[in-house]
């Protein structure tokens, strides 16, 4: 079953940021979608065994800050 991690995503200030961040998490395991929200500052991933560490890690090797957004 396909899991789904909101991130929340800081630094980001144009099309190309979302892009860098869009690319980097769908570079890692498990990914199948990737959905970056500029204006919200959010990034939802959707996959299935991914890595929360490793998805947090390749949005900060990108220049971002990011954190796992808390369920609402």
């Amino acid at each position: 079953m396909a899991e789904t991690i909101e991130l929340k995503v800081d630094g980001m200030t144009c099309d190309h940021c979302v892009r860098a961040v869009t690319e980097a998490i769908s570079g890692v395991d498990g990914v199948t979608e990737a959905s970056v929200d500029l204006d919200a500052g959010a990034a939802t991933v959707k996959g299935k065994g991914v890595d929360l560490g490793a998805v947090v890690a390749a949005v900060i090797e990108e220049g971002y800050e990011a954190a796992p957004q808390a369920a609402s």
